[in-house]
């Protein structure tokens, strides 16, 4: 194994020091990307897609349970398979506790191509309680491009997308797959892929901070078990 050089204590925060600036730099540049994002523009989504629940059938608008915007994680789970894919499993097991996507006016589902029937028994096996639906009997996993059609047969592959909410309408505001996962999980993270994002004042474009009735920053942040939703 090729372990990291030994230095002195003051050589290591030298090192630190240089390294320090870079993440800086890399930070800023997040933010900018980030604030690159929230001004793409949106598409209406107008094909009515049908979901099937715990609570029985849903539509794209069910998903986001009252709230302003929606992140769907397009979890692998083709019809025909006994279980889920390993790797999106390990991302759900990443996804912290969704009062603090709620808080921030913002709802998470993972979204399958398999039957409920048999998303039911392996969510149960995961210990999951996040929302998961099945969209079989839709068109959403292919409209969405992650379940595509390669050498004549039809291949999964993972991804998640943001919905804005305006009023009955439903917006498709961005989409990432594969690679564009990696380091997703956090509750700031997916924010940061949202059209509205964290809400927070310094964030832009102007006019999406918070209208949620509650402080901006660390000063919004509760024990999960503290929200009113």
């Amino acid at each position: 194994m090729s372990l990291p050089e030994i230095v002195s204590r003051a050589e290591w925060r030298a090192a630190r020091a240089a390294l320090l600036a870079k993440e800086k730099a890399a930070t800023r540049a997040r933010d900018a990307l980030n604030a690159e994002r929230r001004g793409l523009p949106m598409v209406e989504v107008d094909k009515e897609y049908v979901f099937e629940g715990g609570d029985g059938k849903a539509t794209l608008l069910d998903l986001f349970e009252g709230r302003d915007q929606l992140v769907v994680y397009h979890f692998m789970f083709a019809p025909e398979w006994d279980a889920g894919c390993r790797s999106c499993s390990a991302f759900l097991d990443q996804i912290g506790h969704l009062a603090h996507l709620r808080a921030r006016g913002t709802s998470f589902a993972a979204v399958s191509r398999a039957p409920y029937p048999r998303i039911l028994p392996f969510k149960a096996r995961m210990g999951w309680t996040l929302p998961w639906y099945s969209s079989y009997v839709s068109d959403f996993n292919t409209d969405f491009e992650v379940t595509l059609e390669h050498e004549g047969e039809l291949v999964e592959r993972p991804g998640l997308s943001c919905f804005l909410r305006d009023r009955e309408r439903v917006f498709h505001t961005y989409s990432t797959y594969e690679r564009g996962l990696d380091g997703l999980g956090s509750t700031t993270s997916l924010l940061d892929l949202t059209a509205l994002g964290r809400r927070e004042p310094w964030e832009k474009p102007e006019g999406r901070a918070s209208a949620l009735g509650a402080p901006a920053g660390s000063e919004r942040v509760r024990y999960h078990d503290e929200y009113e939703d």
